[in-house]
């Protein structure tokens, strides 16, 4: 007779966590950044494809500003403070806003 031994199962129930509120990312245009210099900024700090990058500095640099993506709020502040730190060593005045979903 063959006896199998099952593991105790632990049943955990889900709690309601709550969840960061969601932020846009907005850039703004400027006279001085250059686009090649926006679209890396897109791409590195904030993961987009050079495609999607490219648009949104062209939305931007025709409309004045241009949606980026939604964020939870403090991943929205860190890589909004990452592009400004970067863009500022780099010298010039790119510049990112965000507001609430």
């Amino acid at each position: 007779m063959n006896r199998q031994i099952l593991p105790d199962i632990e049943i955990i129930e889900e709690t309601e966590t709550e969840l960061e509120p969601l932020y846009k990312v907005i850039i703004h245009n400027d006279d001085v950044t250059p686009m090649d210099y926006v679209v890396h900024i897109l791409k590195t700090v904030f993961y987009l494809a050079n495609d999607r990058a490219a648009e949104i500095m062209l939305t931007a640099h025709i409309y004045g500003n241009a949606y980026v993506q939604t964020l939870p709020k403090s991943e929205a502040e860190s890589r909004i403070h990452k592009a400004h730190f970067e863009a500022n060593n780099a010298g010039y005045p790119l510049k990112f806003t965000m507001a609430p979903e």
